[in-house]
């Protein structure tokens, strides 16, 4: 994955983390009825509506800018951290990733990690309440590395797990669909031995229809496909793909 595509990813593990946050704040605290209950209903109607919810666009503004000060001060190879960077590199797994969900990592790792954190990410993240002083950024950042990194090294899943409701290509979903192989068997061998494709991508699949599965195997040679459009982003990019996906995608069988 590239650094873009992480921290998209880190941005939206921070942003749940600060939603929950706010949520947890706004919640009306509970309160031992009294006597009759007459007015209290309006009571605590209008206070839930004073607090309201925060503003879509603002809180937009706000995860993005601390996303954004924070994630860059990562070192590079947590900012481009992935399954494939683990399995050329293992010592990543043990500097970034905790041993599981239960299990941080070392205090003083993460103190190493976010020592560089600007200040004005701290302030923005105790004047908005997320947080109720600097002391706690650590305890409150952990959490969103522990789930930003396991997001972005989760390994490829089984082919028969991935199964598409549509193809892929011409997205229609009325027709029976099978499995096409991004890396095709045939040369599996030699791309391995020629180092194209590391050992975990052979399996990788895209769930075409009939008619796009023969249209791509058309468009190119097994070698190619296995070099060159080995993912459906890149096959889709491709003009012809695009015009094919068009006109097939208007062809209907009629009701026997």
């Amino acid at each position: 994955m590239t650094s873009n595509e992480n921290y998209a990813v880190f941005r939206e593990c921070l942003s749940n983390a600060i939603v929950a946050r706010s949520e947890e704040k706004q919640k009306p605290a509970r309160r031992k009825p009294k006597g009759k209950r007459t007015g209290r209903k309006d009571v605590i109607t209008a206070t839930t509506s004073q607090q309201g919810e925060a503003d879509p666009e603002e809180l937009a503004e706000f995860v993005d800018f601390l996303a954004s000060e924070t994630f860059t001060t990562f070192p590079t190879a947590l900012q481009t951290l992935s399954y494939a960077a683990i399995q050329h590199d293992p010592t990543l797994s043990t500097l970034y990733i905790p041993q599981d969900t239960d299990t941080p990592l070392p205090r003083a790792t993460l103190e190493t990690l976010f020592s560089l954190i600007p200040v004005s990410v701290t302030d923005s993240l105790v004047v908005y309440g997320i947080i109720p002083n600097a002391a706690d950024l650590l305890d409150f950042l952990a959490p969103v590395l522990a789930e930003y990194t396991s997001s972005v090294t989760t390994g490829p899943l089984a082919w028969a797990s991935t199964r598409a409701d549509a193809c892929e290509i011409c997205e229609r979903d009325w027709i029976p669909l099978s499995y096409h192989h991004l890396i095709p068997r045939g040369v599996h061998a030699k791309v391995v031995k020629r180092g194209w494709h590391d050992e975990w991508m052979l399996n990788s699949v895209a769930w075409l229809c009939r008619a796009c599965h023969s249209f791509v195997h058309r468009m190119a040679s097994n070698e190619e496909l296995a070099r060159e459009w080995f993912t459906v982003e890149r096959i889709c990019e491709r003009e012809d793909v695009r015009d094919w996906a068009i006109w097939v995608g208007r062809v209907r069988w009629k009701a026997r």
